[in-house]
């Protein structure tokens, strides 16, 4: 119920049902692709519990949801009433050459991400295995472990054919027959013995064939698949419908297998030979430029999509040369916000922080940095920043030691382990590891020490500050609210009020950095550090913000005095609410005290909380 319940509120925000072209899911977020941008609601979204963040980017429309991705894209497939076989949309003429590139390729490759993280993962632990002896490489348990994970690599052409003839809306089974064409062992006997005599030994209607190894490949197999799917709505279109069905997939297969042996897969093996040799030539003009570069902006390329641009270099390195040098450069900026997201663990008193820290920091570890970016750096701002220098200072030390993976992954801990030579460890790996260790370690001491607003030392919290009433009426010690969550302390030192009006104006000045879709919470941050929450009643979040107006929206700067929101008193007390409103300083704990100013009662614009730091 949880999950559905979100995902009625993410099928209303997107527009609904029918604005949907296309929806799939990456280990984070949903990927959108929508059939008018415009009718989508962002804002509305992003203040929706459970919504870690919105971006718009790459023509896609992307909500970061988390590690439980997987569940919430089926809450929403089955509100909806989506199937797995529901075609993905193509992109639209509309959109940009690059947005185009990003969705192809993001529609493509998230259905199996998972797996292809996984089978990375599981190549390192092996390789990492071998080198200590751990197991023989001719021992049947090596053998076996390896098959699995190498089994997706080798039979790439299979499942690019499943996910590329979805993708570019054409029957996924018949561009997956294509792919096993490629990988077909009569295929593979040809390209050996061809090798073998050095000379072209087989023709197709005449014509000679130059036989190569598509295992592992990836792009001959998405231009394969574009062509099947373009002959087969060319087949849908003029047959009757009583062949098409037998019909269309024949042509699909009887055309575009031998043309992809014959033209297509010459011409994208030349162009994928290109791309990797053209990486590699700027990759060896100056790499620890390009590992510092490359470590800066990954984290910013992760936070609009845009990094799936990479992703199939990053394979076909693997495919063309044997090895990557992109992979082992992606740790450090990895792990740069991981080291961030642990000095805010172990600097922040706000519980909320630490708890989402903590979460974020296990995620993190593996690969997955969105929920520390949404949820903390980036907010934050100096950790995020702080991580992408680690990042770039982590990166420059892993291209300059040359350091190269061996098998593909996303970048996590486990890299390290495909960092290992076929050969044994060398000085290439302890490099790409110090280069790693000094972007986590560089991270959480910049954090640690600076990276929280009002946590380091010297810094915006000496001296006293003055927290203004946001509303007059009687004041309350906090441990006399009815709400154990508030009376605990919990939360933040505060005080409650209640109302004797119907508004609440901002305490200071600052910025909006919460606002409740419910509208009966909100959040700021002061300019000089100070993290507040007025929460206007208790448990009044399940009237589902009727009674409440509100005349900010998150983002916006604010000054003494100004209206936050409006309430009806009477509706609140005659739905049997509380009225009791606690004023609360979340990051309480990164001053030295939190007083109550005010007495009984006060009125709103008069001091209220004196914090001093």
């Amino acid at each position: 119920m949880e999950y559905q319940t979100l995902a009625k509120a993410i099928l209303s925000h997107v527009g609904g049902k029918e604005n949907i072209g296309s929806l799939v899911h990456c280990a984070t977020r949903l990927r959108f692709k929508l059939k008018e941008m415009k009718k989508a609601d962002a804002t509305g979204l992003k203040n929706q519990p459970g919504v870690i963040m919105v971006v718009e980017s790459g023509g896609q429309f992307q909500v970061v949801i988390g590690n439980h991705v997987n569940d919430v894209w089926k809450a929403v497939c089955k509100e909806a009433g989506f199937t797995d076989d529901t075609p993905q949309a193509a992109s639209d003429d509309k959109s940009t050459l690059l947005s185009r590139i990003i969705d192809i390729i993001s529609g493509i490759f998230t259905p199996f991400i998972g797996i292809l993280a996984a089978s990375g993962i599981l190549k390192g632990i092996l390789a990492l295995a071998a080198v200590c002896g751990w197991l023989a490489t001719d021992s049947g348990t090596y053998k076996i472990w390896f098959a699995a994970s190498d089994a997706l690599f080798f039979f790439f052409p299979l499942v690019l054919g499943y996910t590329a003839g979805k993708k570019f809306g054409g029957n996924p089974f018949i561009t997956m027959a294509i792919g096993g064409a490629l990988t077909h062992p009569l295929m593979i006997g040809a390209f050996e013995a061809s090798q073998a005599s050095g000379a072209v030994s087989e023709t197709f209607l005449g014509i000679p064939v130059t036989f190569l190894n598509y295992s592992g490949s990836v792009i001959p197999i998405i231009l394969a698949a574009w062509v099947s799917c373009w002959v087969e709505k060319q087949g849908n279109r003029f047959l009757h419908s009583s062949l098409k069905n037998f019909f269309s997939p024949l042509l699909c297969i009887a055309i575009t297998v031998p043309l992809t042996f014959l033209v297509i897969g010459p011409v994208a093996t030349w162009l994928s030979q290109m791309l990797a040799h053209g990486y590699q030539t700027i990759y060896t003009l100056s790499p620890w430029l390009a590992g510092g570069a490359l470590g800066a902006v990954w984290q910013i390329c992760v936070i609009f999509g845009l990094h799936w641009g990479l992703v199939p270099l990053m394979i076909n390195n693997m495919s063309v040369l044997g090895q990557d040098t992109m992979l082992p450069i992606l740790l450090p900026a990895v792990l740069g916000q991981v080291g961030a997201t642990l000095g805010i663990f172990l600097r922040t008193r706000d519980g909320q922080q630490k708890v989402l820290a903590g979460s974020s920091l296990a995620a993190g570890i593996f690969g997955i940095t969105e929920p520390a970016v949404y949820g903390l750096t980036l907010p934050l701002r100096r950790p995020f920043i702080f991580g992408c220098v680690a990042g770039a200072v982590g990166g420059a030390i892993v291209g300059f030691s040359g350091t190269q993976a061996y098998s593909f992954g996303m970048a996590n801990i486990f890299t390290l382990a495909q960092m290992i030579p076929p050969g044994g460890i060398d000085s290439t790996l302890w490099g790409g590891a110090l280069g790693a260790g000094i972007a986590l370690v560089l991270s959480f001491v910049l954090t640690f020490i600076a990276g929280l607003p009002g946590a380091s030392t010297g810094g915006g919290t000496s001296g006293k500050k003055v927290l203004l009433a946001p509303m007059s009426g009687s004041v309350l010690a906090l441990n006399q609210v009815t709400d154990p969550t508030f009376a605990s302390g919990i939360l933040g030192e505060g005080v409650a009020i209640i109302p004797v009006d119907c508004r609440v104006v901002a305490p200071f000045a600052g910025q909006v950095s919460s606002l409740f879709e419910t509208k009966h919470a909100i959040g700021l941050l002061s300019d000089n550090g100070m993290e507040v929450l007025i929460h206007v009643g208790i448990d009044t979040v399940k009237l589902e913000g009727k009674p409440f107006t509100a005349h900010v929206s998150v983002g916006d700067r604010v000054k003494p005095g100004d209206l936050l929101l409006e309430f009806d008193r009477s509706a609140i007390l005659d739905a049997g609410y509380d009225l009791a409103t606690p004023v609360i300083i979340s990051n309480s704990d990164s001053f030295a005290s939190v007083n109550k100013v005010a007495s009984t009662s006060v009125r709103v614009g008069k001091p209220l909380l004196a914090v001093a730091g």
